[in-house]
């Protein structure tokens, strides 16, 4: 026997060996060809100094182009760069994809061994940086990790070096998705806890405060500068309209005003009242409005793809674009995946559907900034197949082709420039279209400031990133968002009660203020939280497994833990809405039932004892049980028969 187990390592050991070997001849190679890319390059753009003028010389041609000359127009500016660029510059200047980065701040090139999953996902999902910007030429991106402040600053100062060294020094646009969120969402946000944290949309819409997120807003904006985030892929202007959609969390609500109120005052936040140096681009989603899906089922897959008007209001979902985002002058706009079915003459999904986007969005409306798809609309990947909805048939090129003639300029999630190479070159596109969408990109380059200098202070960033005057601000937000449902008596908690509590991640907020006991019979009283419930993935694509879709009532045994609780002693429960919970029962439960959209234990505990208020009111209407549910029409707001709490409930104490 041990002879055998002995046989056995040496196998495994072997094996384990060869695995090393073979990852480190791979990982060396991957190195080896992306220092031969960057050797490619030039050098890296001098400071030349022309009638007491110092500008950078982004081509290295030893002279003063319009492009670099910070005291010409912008028009001309972009025109004298435009007629520079190649074709292959152009077409990659209508992409921008996710790109990773080490845990030093250098562009992420090559796999490395890693205990941390993420490393190797990113490895297996993404071609390495130096393809994406020397071979493919693409200059605008979207970051997905989380690291400190200065490890931020660090690498976005490494990757403007980089392109500074391109032929032209096109310097790169960096774009993130919502960073500021007190919870962990993963899918629709990435959690940065070196940043302020504040509650998510809805709990920004709970507080009614237009003032307050404005000022959210630019304390996000600032946060965002000091690590070269440029552009934030967000607000989502969708409605809420139908209660089990997985990306409710994200919107401002199901009430069209309310959303126009909080989008226009959102946007204002990030960008300021025009967009400049210091602003960050807001690209504004979904257009026309994502939130209508058809039960609920999500659009980024295939069962989700169809968007339904069974009560004809369609025009109720562009209110939060004409009166919010239009009028803060949103600088860029992203359609969502979905087919408006019966809306157009075609039923293909809105970033391929010419109505859409050029008929409405851009004639009728007047919209002339950058129309960004969103992520992955053209080619399959190893995240799963292109969400291209209605245009399943076409190849990749034709799908290029219908959304360029849609009137998009940028394609989100994509790494193919060279389709579009393929599409000019063959006529199927014109140069002088190309132009026009390119044009867009670099315009909001300049404005953003960053032609004339890129670069960070990396130490400021700690500075700024996540102080304690912007996580106090974030912590007054969370508080105020909360929602009080129910009292009977019991909130606020007086101090020393003897408390048994479950949900809780960060027991030691409690002990600040009360007695911990381990046994409910011991308890004056318990403290239970709560998240939304779902339903089971449909489908086997693992982004799948982080949408919480379907399902928003709970089950017996969910039930049963609850009213085991109840039975022992008085019972309090915070229930984190993510979407609109059948609470029915619960709330037949408990003494005490209060909503929050993110908010961290410190600060809900700060409410339960009075030494913070909750003062919000619930941005959607919350379901008496599974039949109103199911019988809600997927565009109608506030439609669902005897709600528990209606749209706009909201106690004090």
């Amino acid at each position: 026997m041990k002879k055998a187990l002995k046989i056995i390592g040496i196998i495994l050991g072997s094996l384990i060996g060869i695995i090393i070997i073979v990852f480190l001849v791979y990982s060396t190679g991957k190195g080896k060809a992306a220092k031969e890319l960057y050797a490619q390059l030039g050098e890296e753009a001098q400071e030349l100094t022309i009638d007491g003028y110092t500008f950078r010389d982004l081509n290295k041609n030893g002279s003063l182009d319009i492009y670099e000359d910070g005291r010409a127009g912008l028009e001309a500016r972009v025109d004298d760069l435009l007629g520079q660029m190649t074709l292959e510059e152009k077409a990659g200047t209508m992409f921008v994809s996710m790109i990773g980065m080490t845990s030093e701040g250098d562009p992420y090139d090559k796999p490395k061994i890693s205990k941390d999953p993420f490393d190797i996902i990113l490895a297996a999902m993404l071609p390495p940086a130096s393809e994406m910007l020397v071979t493919k030429k693409m200059n605008s991106f979207n970051i997905i990790n989380s690291y400190n402040p200065d490890i931020l600053a660090r690498y976005y100062n490494n990757i403007q070096k980089i392109a500074e060294r391109m032929r032209l020094g096109i310097p790169i646009t960096i774009a993130s998705d919502p960073r500021h969120a007190a919870e962990n969402n993963p899918g629709a946000a990435i959690f940065t806890p070196t940043f302020s944290q504040w509650p998510n949309q809805l709990g920004l819409a709970a507080t009614r405060d237009t003032l307050l997120v404005r000022e959210f807003g630019d304390i996000a904006r600032q946060e965002y500068r000091s690590v070269g985030i440029t552009v934030a892929l967000h607000p989502m202007a969708d409605l809420a309209t139908e209660p089990r959609w997985a990306r409710i969390n994200g919107t401002f609500g199901e009430d069209a005003a309310l959303s126009a109120a909080m989008t226009k005052a959102y946007v204002l936040g990030f960008q300021g009242d025009d967009l400049g140096s210091q602003s960050v681009a807001c690209m504004t989603k979904h257009f026309s409005g994502g939130g209508p899906q058809g039960k609920g089922d999500d659009a980024h897959f295939a069962y989700g793809k169809d968007q339904l008007y069974p009560g004809n209001n369609f025009d109720y979902h562009v209110i939060p674009f004409t009166e919010g985002a239009f009028v803060a002058k949103t600088a860029q706009i992203m359609p969502y995946y979905g087919v408006p079915v019966g809306q157009t003459s075609e039923d293909v999904a809105f970033a391929f559907n010419k109505e859409i986007i050029t008929d409405l969005l851009r004639d009728s409306l007047g919209f002339d900034g950058i129309v960004c798809t969103d992520w992955g609309i053209i080619t399959d990947s190893k995240m799963g197949e292109a969400r291209a909805w209605g245009v399943e048939d076409l190849t990749s090129s034709e799908r290029i082709k219908k959304a360029i003639d849609a009137g998009c300029d940028q394609f989100g999630g994509e790494f193919v420039p060279e389709l579009i190479v393929e599409n000019v070159k063959s006529g199927a596109i014109s140069e002088a279209r190309i132009d026009e969408s390119v044009r867009r990109i670099l315009r909001d380059k300049y404005r953003l400031g960053l032609f004339d200098n890129p670069y960070l202070d990396e130490a400021a960033a700690l500075k700024i990133a996540g102080n304690e005057k912007f996580m106090e601000k974030g912590r007054e937000a969370q508080a105020k968002s909360m929602v009080l449902l129910k009292n009977e008596g019991l909130l606020p908690l007086a101090k020393d009660v003897k408390v048994y509590a479950e949900g809780f991640s960060n027991l030691e907020a409690l002990e600040k203020y009360a007695e911990l006991v381990k046994d409910p019979a011991d308890a004056d009283v318990i403290v239970k939280r709560m998240t939304t419930p779902y339903g089971d993935p449909k489908g086997k694509s693992f982004l799948e497994r982080f949408f919480r879709q379907g399902r928003l009532w709970y089950n017996d045994e969910e039930i049963a833990e609850v009213a085991l609780l109840a039975d022992q002693k008085p019972l309090i429960v915070i229930s984190h809405l993510q979407r609109p919970s059948v609470l029915t029962e619960i709330d037949n439960l408990c003494g005490a039932l209060m909503a929050d959209f993110g908010t961290s234990d410190e600060v809900a505990v700060d409410v339960l004892f009075g030494a913070r208020k909750a003062e919000g009111k619930l941005p959607f209407e919350l379901p008496s049980s599974k039949e109103a549910v199911e019988k809600q029409m997927e565009d109608l707001p506030y439609d669902s028969e005897n709600p528990l709490y209606p749209f706009g409930y909201g106690l004090k104490f």
